[in-house]
């Protein structure tokens, strides 16, 4: 097999990359499962369905959820194990078990892994704050879909309760059917009320009282932990693994947390100043799935296409996928694919590792963690055009590592001419 790559990349030229198969807008992905005036619930398109290069996602969706302020999301469980992530504002989180429930407070950075069957229920307790949370799914009876299982009858959906029988619910409950209707699904005042009497949905107010008497029973999660078993832990909690200027990165992988480690998965965290760039790297085995919680950035994607040839030898070229991303959109890095964020305005985004065990992220660029740096000058004499000497002096011409300026010569341009206007100059400046 002959493979071969074209010494121009082939770059996607459709506004914003909506043919990009590896970019998810959020207005054009996501399909909303709920929405009303508290709140909505939305799940994001099938991996699988967007692109052979990502079939091996097929199990994994991404869900969004938001609310407005005194607010609950319904008690529920689900066929697929959650790892809940609070992008903005504060949660209670209260999961239920057959020995006990525990309730904890999330605050913005904190995880959560949500075990396949667990009931839940989410609070928004803050007055004034909208919450919005983020959830990798990974489903356990279908690799599709999951499915939501309430307990509460509403307009959008029945108790699944309701699916039993009468003999099952009556011997079940030690009660007749006709109680447990009024009761449990409000069958009796719906009749009455025409319908006024069910709940608008999965997405309810709640009374400031209520909301008190929950907090006494919630749990403050520490900031600092970080392997606890079944507890919250903090994306912010240790200092970052890359950071300067430009940007700042925090990760917690399988070998860290053990929550992490029955799913498989990293959990990041990226700040980025505006005109940031995070160079070029990729990673061996994770395939990463980018969600952008604040601000904008353009992303450049490496893989290979094949070509069609008339030959039956298989020919390849350098394929540039590119991205505008802005809140809530979604960008997926398959393993092994070079790729580069620049942060165009300032930019906050989370990423799931999938197939983290194991895994290692290559810079190309850089003074530290750069895998070219390490090969030696004999190999470069003969891998690039120059010598290895001159292949080397451009290595190590730059100074930074991870984050870097993604405009140096024109911030440097700027610099010198203002030097060139003199003091008088600059004063003028600063009032125009």
């Amino acid at each position: 097999i002959v493979h071969r790559e074209h010494q121009e990349s082939q770059e996607e030229s459709e506004p914003r990359g909506q043919n990009n198969p590896f970019y998810f807008d959020s207005d054009r992905w996501f399909h909303t499962l709920f929405r009303n005036q508290y709140g909505h619930l939305r799940v994001l398109q099938r991996f699988d369905q967007r692109s052979k290069q990502i079939q091996n996602l097929e199990n994994y969706r991404v869900v969004e959820f938001k609310s407005k302020p005194n607010t609950l999301l319904l008690p529920h469980h689900a066929d697929a194990d959650f790892l809940l992530v609070v992008l903005n504002g504060r949660a209670i989180l209260t999961l239920v078990n057959p020995d006990g429930r525990d309730s904890y407070i999330l605050e913005e950075g904190h995880a959560q892994k949500i075990p396949a069957g667990t009931t839940f229920f989410l609070v928004n307790p803050d007055d004034n704050e909208n919450l919005r949370i983020v959830k990798l799914a990974v489903s356990v009876n279908n690799p599709h879909r999951f499915q939501d299982f309430f307990l509460s009858s509403t307009e959008a959906q029945q108790s699944y309760l309701q699916g039993f029988s009468k003999n099952i619910l009556e011997a079940s409950f030690g009660s007749d059917c006709k109680e447990i209707n009024r009761v449990l699904f409000g069958e009796e005042e719906q009749q009455q009320q025409d319908e006024e009497s069910q709940q608008e949905g999965v997405i309810v107010q709640l009374k400031r009282e209520q909301i008190r008497e929950l907090m006494k029973h919630a749990k403050s999660t520490s900031k600092k932990s970080l392997s606890s078993q079944n507890e919250p832990f903090n994306l912010r909690s240790q200092k970052p693994i890359y950071s300067n200027k430009f940007g700042r990165l925090h990760e917690i992988t399988p070998e860290k947390n053990p929550q992490l480690r029955d799913l498989d998965v990293f959990l990041t965290s990226v700040d980025m100043k505006e005109g940031g760039l995070f160079m070029p790297n990729y990673n061996s085995k994770a395939i990463v799935i980018l969600v952008v919680n604040k601000g904008e950035a353009n992303i450049e994607l490496v893989g290979q296409r094949e070509q069609q040839q008339q030959q039956q030898e298989e020919s390849w070229e350098v394929q540039r996928y590119r991205a505008e991303v802005s809140e809530d959109d979604v960008f997926v890095i398959p393993a092994s694919y070079p790729v580069a964020i620049t942060a165009t305005s300032n930019l906050n985004f989370i990423a799931f590792g999938i197939n983290a065990e194991s895994n290692q992220r290559n810079f190309l660029a850089g003074e530290e963690d750069n895998v070219m740096s390490e090969i030696p000058t004999e190999v470069l004499d003969v891998t690039f055009p120059a010598s290895g000497e001159k292949v080397e002096k451009l290595i190590n011409k730059q100074s930074d590592s991870h984050f870097t300026d993604a405009q140096p010569e024109q911030q440097q341009r700027e610099e010198d001419r203002k030097g060139r206007k003199g003091p008088l100059s600059s004063i003028l400046d600063s009032l125009y």
